[in-house]
């Protein structure tokens, strides 16, 4: 079987790879994607870093692609979707450069809080300005935290060796367990409010895009200082640019764009932003460990079959994976349901009931955490890696099975603990065997399609508010795919499937509408 390596790797990485029997290795950096989609016939397996972008053309291409390995977390320069339906594994390595992020993010932290890059250029052209740049001591400053995942934690845990208050927000992390990281859990608002220092540390999502915006920014404390070294478009940088002129914002510290290259303009001549361009992982140490990592992973499934930190497949074998292929898709739908309608999550429990209850539900329960997860992780999260996590954020996840059959001839149904009754249980079943259906909101029974962009309303019963809704929604020019109902006690549930993303001042008109209780767009995939 053939490797071919296209992005910088470390020695020992491919060393790992030549040593493993009957596997050879080509080491070729730099190639344009038309080279390589030429060549990616050839092989059985892609490593690659972040250089490489392994489009629908490329991978189409690899007829003989059983793997590709991103060595290091995210996996943006892969078309996952292209390479799931050709049968080929993604894998990453999550934790590989989790360390390296986050010294570069308190790197990025004392530079701006004491001017470093300012006063280091001024002397480089031979001036004596040290009256220019008065800084600030961290200690004793207040730093908010964005996301307590792998990076996110070792920022607050160096933070608060350097004697600063850490206030933390992350919707899956309890209390008790901030607690014991030495972090004070808050809310968005209240943490925006209270931080002297706010760094984010997220995946980008359709929740977290433009998640530090204008009307975020005016909440925050008068010379606010913003660190982001996690994904651009987390900050909006117009935003950014109108509060730095008018001293909202003291200063920001950015290590990612909302384009890569970016395009140099406006943002580029304020003098209190500093910059770096995207070196977060970008350590010799970091390096290796993903190099070497993503060998590991490649080699065992190449010789062994063993998934490792697949993002596209649970670790199942063939004969299992058809049966409950149809079981994974419901369930990762379900999970990034309840993941984009809850506030909070303490507690899980996942009921099995009917035909379903007798199958391999492991890699079920782990498609529902997976799903429910990356809707606000600043990592990206697999079949292996999401029970872990949700233990680490204190999320007790309890599965109970009955093989007989209710209502349904298989159902999933979650139950979440400390929610309101509207959205404490969301159960799914199959029709036809294949088609995903979302069957309970709540206490509401309903018949809706998880899939693409969904507008999720909760209204009171009267007559009317399915008029307003698609009234609204034309005149804005948002074709309405599905629209799904469910009603019960004086109020109802509706699932509107949507053919385009709905703009935010759509859904603010929405949510004045009379009778509505709540509307939240979520993205079902």
């Amino acid at each position: 079987m053939k490797i071919l390596i296209s992005d910088k790797f470390a020695p020992e990485g491919i060393e790992l790879f030549k040593k493993a029997p009957g596997l050879t290795v080509d080491y070729k950096t730099g190639m344009k994607p038309e080279e390589l989609k030429a060549v990616i016939g050839e092989y059985d397996a892609l490593a690659i870093r972040s250089s490489t972008k392994a489009t629908k053309e490329i991978i189409e291409a690899g007829k003989n692609l059983r793997v590709i390995g991103r060595a290091g977390i995210g996996v943006d320069n892969v078309d996952v979707e292209t390479a799931t339906r050709q049968g080929i594994v993604v894998m990453n390595t999550p934790g590989g450069n989790a360390v390296t992020t986050a010294e570069h993010t308190l790197s990025l932290m004392m530079s701006l809080a004491r001017k470093i890059p300012q006063a280091y250029l001024t002397l480089k052209e031979k001036k004596w300005e040290k009256g220019k740049f008065t800084g600030v001591e961290v200690m004793g400053k207040t730093l908010g935290v964005i996301g307590l995942g792998n990076i996110g934690r070792i920022v607050a845990d160096r933070a608060l060796g350097l004697k600063m208050k850490v206030l933390g927000y992350d919707p899956f992390v309890t209390a008790e367990m901030g607690s014991k990281l030495g972090v004070e859990m808050a809310g968005l608002d209240d943490l925006i409010s209270r931080s002297d220092f706010i760094t984010v540390h997220v995946p980008k999502t359709e929740e977290t895009k433009g998640m530090i915006r204008a009307e975020t920014i005016a909440k925050m404390k008068d010379g606010v200082r913003l660190i982001n070294c996690a994904r651009g478009g987390i900050i909006v940088e117009k935003d950014l640019i109108a509060a730095i002129k008018s001293g909202k914002v003291a200063g920001a510290a950015l290590d990612v764009f909302e384009k890569e290259p970016p395009e140099f303009g406006e943002l580029f001549d304020l003098p209190e932003i500093i910059y770096t361009p995207h070196l977060g992982a970008s350590t010799g140490e970091a390096l290796v460990n993903v190099s070497v990592g993503i060998a590991r992973q490649m080699v065992d499934y190449l010789l062994y079959g063993i998934i490792t930190n697949a993002v596209n497949f649970p670790s199942v074998s063939k004969e299992v994976m058809e049966q409950i292929s149809p079981y994974l898709n419901l369930a990762e739908r379900m999970g990034r349901l309840a993941g984009q309608l809850l506030s909070t999550l303490h507690g899980l429990e996942i009921e099995y009931r009917g035909e379903v209850a007798n199958l391999n539900t492991k890699p079920i329960t782990h498609s529902v955490l997976k799903g429910l997860l990356e809707s606000f992780m600043d990592e990206p999260v697999n079949y292996v890696s999401a029970p872990a996590l949700a233990k680490a954020r204190g999320i007790t996840v309890r599965e109970s099975s009955d093989s007989e059959a209710g209502d349904y001839a298989s159902l999933i149904k979650l139950k979440i603990q400390d929610q309101t009754p509207e959205l404490a249980e969301i159960a799914g079943t199959l029709f036809g065997k294949t088609d995903p259906r979302i069957v309970l909101i709540g206490g509401i029974s309903l018949d809706a399609i998880p899939q693409g962009y969904a507008l999720v309303i909760r209204n009171v019963d009267r007559p009317g508010v399915i008029g307003n809704i698609g009234s609204l929604m034309g005149r804005h020019q948002i074709n309405i795919g599905r629209f799904q109902l469910g009603r019960k006690g004086g109020e109802a549930i509706c699932i509107v499937n949507v053919d385009s993303l709905i703009p935010e001042a759509a859904l603010e008109e929405i949510r004045r509408l009379p009778n509505i209780i709540s509307a939240r767009q979520v993205n079902l995939g």
